[in-house]
């Protein structure tokens, strides 16, 4: 049983990952780059991504082929309904909806937040930044894109602080997702994003006509403070279950490895709450002592990300990004930052028994 709030019948996010070979989702793919320009105050370049391609699925795409594929199958059942309690009894799980229906499994897999997550995160005083974005879809009345080179990242906006950036992913010559994201405590007011975004389509993008066609918001916390697992049969998938990179709050591919494990896990007859190894935990404390430089204000975003692109080879940095770097490449990648301020940070992190030493629960 899938059980969801609403339908599913609005393109209403769109995701962008990099994969070196077809992926489960290929069929789906809107729009690929071979090739992506990054731009911060520091250093700017254009990198070839070969053996790597950057691609793009838009929301509706996904939802339209789970579903339809689900509907093939008799033994699945899809209730649209707001899930008010997931909770066991007897180590028996079970959820409750908003109207009524209640529901026993040998297993649930649950991708609502704990509604108090944040507060339990100042209390136990996790680092804590919002990653929020707005996205325009936008169709300009003469070619102004290369379809074949997506912005990665643009942190050259004009302000001190360098925690925010632009995408540019151009589908078409005259179409391209522009969007707008910040790390910071806070969110901003919706006229904000749009002055940002107008802003860089005029200035930057030198764009004078165009039309917007779709908008699109969110937000991906970026912390140290760790989500529960899960317990008594209680699957924790997506960002409740840890799946969003802390210090980049890149989620989507850490999630189909998440559920690759767990799938294997239920085909060899495991418990699919698996705990992860000590070599695993060690990007929990990367993402840990990021944070920190960030939040103190001893670094911002666009100076590090700089340092990581003009120092180390994009290929190297993609697959750090994905976690799927070994020790000695790791070690490489800390040498193009600056030693003394990361070492400091790394230090604090350890001594207060935080990140790698922490286990999940």
């Amino acid at each position: 049983m899938l059980i969801d709030k609403a339908q599913k019948n609005d393109n209403d996010k769109t995701w962008c990952f990099w994969e070196q070979q077809p992926g489960l989702f290929e069929d789906i793919v809107y729009h690929r780059w071979q090739q992506i320009d990054f731009f911060s105050n520091h250093f700017s370049a254009r990198f070839n991504l070969k053996p790597y391609e950057y691609k793009l699925i838009r929301s509706i795409d996904l939802y339209t082929t789970v579903l339809n594929k689900a509907a093939l199958f008799s033994n699945i059942d899809i209730v649209y309904d707001e899930v008010v309690q997931v909770s066991s009894y007897n180590n028996r799980p079970f959820i409750k909806t908003h109207n009524g229906i209640q529901v026993g499994a040998s297993y649930i897999f649950n991708s609502l937040l704990p509604a108090n997550w944040m507060q339990k995160a100042r209390q136990q005083k996790e680092y804590l930044l919002l990653q929020h974005f707005a996205g325009w879809w936008i169709k300009t009345s003469q070619d102004a894109f290369d379809a074949q080179t997506a912005t990665f990242m643009d942190f050259k906006l004009g302000y001190e602080n360098s925690n925010s950036f632009m995408y540019v992913l151009p589908v078409t010559k005259n179409k391209a997702l522009v969007e707008y994201t910040v790390f910071s405590e806070e969110i901003l007011t919706p006229r904000q994003y749009a002055d940002a975004i107008e802003a860089y389509i005029h200035s930057t993008l030198k764009i004078k006509e165009y039309t917007v066609l779709q908008k699109e918001w969110g937000v991906i916390p970026m912390t140290s403070y760790t989500f529960p697992a899960g317990k008594n049969n209680i699957i924790n998938i997506g960002t409740a279950g840890g799946q969003t990179k802390g210090s980049s709050g890149f989620t989507f591919q850490f999630i189909q490895k998440h559920i690759k494990k767990i799938t294997e896990a239920l085909l060899a007859g495991k418990n699919p709450l698996q705990a992860r190894n000590f070599f695993e935990k060690r990007f929990k404390l990367y993402d840990d002592i990021l944070l920190n430089v960030l939040i103190n204000n001893k670094l911002d975003a666009g100076a590090f990300f700089g340092l990581l692109f003009k120092k180390n080879s994009v290929n190297t940095i993609l697959r750090f990004l994905d976690n799927e770097t070994n020790f000695k490449q790791e070690l490489n990648v800390m040498r193009t930052v600056p030693i003394n301020l990361f070492l400091h940070a790394a230090c604090k992190e350890l001594l207060l028994n935080k990140s790698i030493f922490r286990q999940r629960t």
